[in-house]
C-alpha cells in the first residue's frame, strides 16, 4: 500500500468512527523516502478521501507531490514530525466529545478501558489558544505541549494523536474520542464526588498493557478496515 493509500484508508476509518467534521480535520503519514509527509487534501470530508486526494508536502508546507490543496493547519503535522522522529503518523480531528471535554479543563479519568491509554498521568493539553494552528510558531508550541505523549487535547478545538504508523494514530484518535464521550456521559449522570472515584493508576497501567498491545491493536485495525466494506 502506498503512503497516499494509507492516509486515505485512515481518513475513511476516522470518519466512520466519530472523527468527521464536514471538510475539516486531517491525517498525515511520514514519507518513508525522505523528510516530506503525506497529508489529506483540503476541501474534502474524511469519508471522501482516496489516494488521489492526498498531497505530499515538505516541512514548510509546500506541495512536493500528489494532488490537492494543503490544509492551513499543516504546521500541526510538520512540527510534530520534526520534533518526534518516532512519529510516523499524526491525526487532528474535531470529534464532538473531544472538543466538549477539552473545553471543560477537567482531568481525563479511566472511566472505561479507552482512557487508560492516556492516563496516568493526565492527558497532555494545549491551551494557549482555541484558534487554528496555522503558523510554524503555533505548530512548535503544540509539539512542545505534546512532548513524548501519544495524544493531546486542544482547548475548545479538538484532539491530536500520534503513532509510529497510520493504524496506531487512527486507533488512538478513536479511543480518545470514545474516552471523552464516556466521561461526559458519567459526569451527566453521577454526582461529582462519585464520578471517577475508583481511579487506580496501577490497574489503569495493567489495562493499558493488556488491552492495547501490538496484537490487540492489529486485530482492532483489521476489524475497522473490514467494517468499512460493510458500511459501503
Amino acid at each position: 500500500m502506498t503512503p497516499a493509500e494509507e492516509v486515505a484508508l485512515g481518513c475513511r476509518v476516522l470518519a466512520a468512527h466519530g472523527n468527521a467534521d464536514l471538510v475539516w480535520g486531517h491525517l498525515s503519514r511520514r514519507d518513508p523516502g525522505g523528510t516530506d509527509l503525506w497529508l489529506k487534501a483540503a476541501g474534502y470530508g474524511m469519508e471522501e478521501i482516496t489516494a488521489d486526494r492526498v498531497v505530499r508536502i515538505d516541512h514548510a508546507g509546500r506541495p512536493t507531490g500528489g494532488e490537492g490543496r494543503v490544509h492551513l493547519e499543516h504546521p500541526i503535522h510538520t512540527a510534530i514530525m520534526a520534533a518526534r522522529p518516532d512519529v510516523g503518523a499524526v491525526v487532528h480531528s474535531h470529534g464532538e466529545a473531544a472538543v466538549a471535554f477539552a473545553a471543560t479543563g477537567l482531568p481525563l479519568r479511566p472511566v472505561g478501558h479507552e482512557a487508560t491509554l492516556f492516563w496516568p498521568p493526565d492527558i497532555a493539553r494545549f491551551s494557549e489558544t482555541g484558534d487554528l494552528v496555522d503558523t510554524p510558531e503555533r505548530g512548535a508550541a503544540v509539539a512542545a505541549a505534546l512532548g513524548d505523549r501519544n495524544a493531546l487535547l486542544l482547548h475548545r478545538h479538538g484532539l491530536v494523536t500520534v503513532g509510529p504508523d497510520v493504524p496506531t494514530a487512527v486507533l488512538t484518535a478513536i479511543f480518545l474520542e470514545k474516552a471523552c464521550r464516556m466521561q461526559l456521559a458519567v459526569a451527566s449522570a453521577a454526582p461529582p464526588d462519585r464520578a471517577g472515584h475508583h481511579d487506580d493508576p496501577v490497574e489503569a497501567l495493567t489495562k493499558r498493557d493488556r488491552c492495547y498491545g501490538p496484537r490487540q491493536l492489529a486485530d482492532a485495525w483489521a476489524y475497522l478496515v473490514r467494517s468499512l466494506d460493510t458500511r459501503a
